[in-house]
Protein backbone atom coordinates (compact mmCIF):
# COMPACT_ATOMS: atom_id res chain seq x y z
CA UNK A 1 0.00 0.00 0.00
CA UNK A 2 2.82 2.53 1.14
CA UNK A 3 4.76 1.21 -2.57
CA UNK A 4 1.69 2.02 -4.93
CA UNK A 5 1.77 5.82 -2.95
CA UNK A 6 5.26 6.41 -3.32
CA UNK A 7 5.42 5.77 -6.64
CA UNK A 8 2.32 8.12 -7.32
CA UNK A 9 3.89 10.74 -5.40
CA UNK A 10 7.05 9.80 -7.86
CA UNK A 11 4.65 10.10 -10.40
CA UNK A 12 2.98 13.58 -10.35
CA UNK A 13 6.42 14.91 -8.68
CA UNK A 14 8.11 14.17 -11.61
CA UNK A 15 5.44 15.20 -14.01
CA UNK A 16 4.91 18.54 -12.44
CA UNK A 17 8.37 19.29 -12.46
CA UNK A 18 8.65 18.31 -15.76
CA UNK A 19 6.01 20.78 -16.99
CA UNK A 20 7.31 23.46 -14.54
CA UNK A 21 10.53 23.15 -16.41
CA UNK A 22 9.08 23.24 -19.69
CA UNK A 23 7.35 26.62 -18.84
CA UNK A 24 10.74 28.56 -17.34
CA UNK A 25 12.44 27.09 -21.13
CA UNK A 26 9.65 28.64 -22.95
CA UNK A 27 8.83 31.70 -21.09
CA UNK A 28 11.27 32.66 -18.86
CA UNK A 29 15.26 31.90 -20.79
CA UNK A 30 15.61 34.30 -23.50
CA UNK A 31 19.05 35.18 -23.11
CA UNK A 32 20.55 31.34 -24.13
CA UNK A 33 21.00 30.02 -27.40
CA UNK A 34 18.33 28.52 -29.56
CA UNK A 35 20.00 25.00 -29.11
CA UNK A 36 19.96 24.84 -25.83
CA UNK A 37 16.44 25.98 -25.55
CA UNK A 38 15.64 23.17 -27.61
CA UNK A 39 17.46 20.41 -25.37
CA UNK A 40 15.95 22.11 -22.31
CA UNK A 41 12.54 21.43 -23.77
CA UNK A 42 13.17 17.97 -25.00
CA UNK A 43 14.07 17.36 -21.93
CA UNK A 44 11.08 18.67 -19.92
CA UNK A 45 9.07 16.80 -22.61
CA UNK A 46 11.11 13.64 -21.41
CA UNK A 47 10.30 14.16 -17.97
CA UNK A 48 6.29 14.59 -18.64
CA UNK A 49 6.24 11.69 -20.97
CA UNK A 50 7.87 9.32 -18.73
CA UNK A 51 4.84 10.64 -15.95
CA UNK A 52 2.58 9.90 -18.26
CA UNK A 53 3.82 6.64 -19.20
CA UNK A 54 4.26 5.60 -15.51
CA UNK A 55 0.54 6.85 -15.09
CA UNK A 56 -0.71 4.50 -17.89
CA UNK A 57 1.38 1.39 -16.31
CA UNK A 58 0.08 1.66 -13.19
CA UNK A 59 -3.73 2.10 -14.46
CA UNK A 60 -3.66 -1.06 -16.22
CA UNK A 61 -1.86 -2.65 -13.05
CA UNK A 62 -4.73 -1.08 -11.02
CA UNK A 63 -7.64 -2.69 -13.24
CA UNK A 64 -6.20 -6.41 -13.38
Amino acid sequence: MWQRGLNWAAIVLVGGFGLMWLGVVIFAIDTTALWIRIVQAAFGLLLAGWAMQKTAVMFSKATR
